[in-house]
């Protein structure tokens, strides 16, 4: 083999080894910058914990008193319904806009009169469907600012939507639907699970 041969073989070996180590370490690279990009798909450990079910316990909420909890940056009003106040919402007869809850935001077991697992225990976010301001409760029966016929319920002071203890929207305010019902479940008799229903925490 001549030595011209030789200088062409040596510099074609040369070259395929240049070549493929400058692929291997693009390939090196390109999968060091691929990592950190992949990575901030994964929602971070507070994303996480932001999203994840809350536990509550309700072992001293007493009938007719309401406690404030926050989910995925929303609150949530869990109210025990005093039996009068159970009673109240049986014989209402003022209009509702969705008394049945047929247009509402809720799992299925909320599709009842209660909207709620148990009939004393409601469990709703505290954000007004009109323009998400947040509800206050107005528990007491026909005070002079809402009229004769108030037996109980969350009045929104943004623009006067009024939701009764079911969170059951009046026909003639401006908020469209009934307030929410966020998914929950019971851990056992005393502990509310907001996030998570029966059987998928």
């Amino acid at each position: 083999m001549s030595s011209e041969s030789r200088s062409k073989d040596s510099g074609l070996s040369r070259r395929h080894f240049l070549t493929g180590a400058t692929a291997a370490t693009a390939a090196v690279g390109a999968a060091a910058a691929a990592i950190p990009f992949v990575a901030s798909f994964k929602p971070s450990a507070r994303a996480q914990a932001l999203g994840a079910p809350v536990e509550v316990d309700i072992s001293s909420l007493e009938p007719g008193s309401l406690i404030k909890v926050e989910w995925r940056g929303r609150a949530i009003y869990v109210l025990n319904r005093s039996m009068t106040m159970i009673e109240r919402l049986m014989g209402a007869d003022y209009d509702l806009r969705d008394p049945d809850s047929a247009d509402s935001e809720q799992p299925g077991f909320a599709v009842n009169l209660y909207r709620s697992l148990r009939p004393e225990l409601l469990v709703v976010e505290g954000v007004c469907t009109h323009l998400g301001c947040a509800p206050v409760e107005r528990f007491e029966v026909a005070p002079a600012d809402l009229g004769p016929d108030w037996t109980g319920g969350f009045f929104c002071p943004c623009h006067g939507s009024m939701f009764d203890l079911s969170g059951r929207v009046f026909a003639g305010v401006p908020a469209p639907k009934n307030l929410p019902v966020p998914p929950y479940s019971f851990v056992n008799e005393n502990t509310l699970l907001i996030g998570a229903e029966a059987g998928s925490a």
